[in-house]
């Protein structure tokens, strides 16, 4: 289906970095929709390119919060569906950050910008 949202920094990132299997578009998996289904490998991946190492230190922890609870979700459905799930992000410091709330997630830093 269609990437959402009609963010093109982002949808260039989702199909570039895995690479994304169906460029221009999102894999609609299990009923949850994710921004790329890496070619060659089941692994589903959820791109952020917030400009996190912007965020203030209260907005920075807001985002990890909410984010890593979205992510065990997104997680969850992949895996339940036979998928792996990894998570690609813009900065070494936001991944630092969501590892530190949430350890068991698999995290690659994609250097995309926004």
């Amino acid at each position: 289906m269609p990437h959402a949202g009609g963010d093109d920094s982002h949808n260039e990132c989702a199909d570039k970095f895995p690479p994304n299997r169906y460029p221009g578009k999102d894999v609609l998996v299990c009923s949850k929709r994710f921004d790329a289904l890496q070619v060659g490998v089941r692994v589903l991946w959820e791109i952020k390119t917030d400009q996190f190492d912007t965020y203030s230190d209260f907005l920075q922890g807001q985002v990890v919060r909410d984010q890593a609870a979205k992510m065990r979700e997104e997680r969850n459905i992949a895996v339940a569906c036979g998928c792996g799930f990894v998570v690609g992000v813009s900065t070494e410091a936001h991944k630092d950050a969501l590892l530190e709330e949430e350890p068991t997630l698999n995290i690659v830093v994609t250097g995309c910008k926004r």
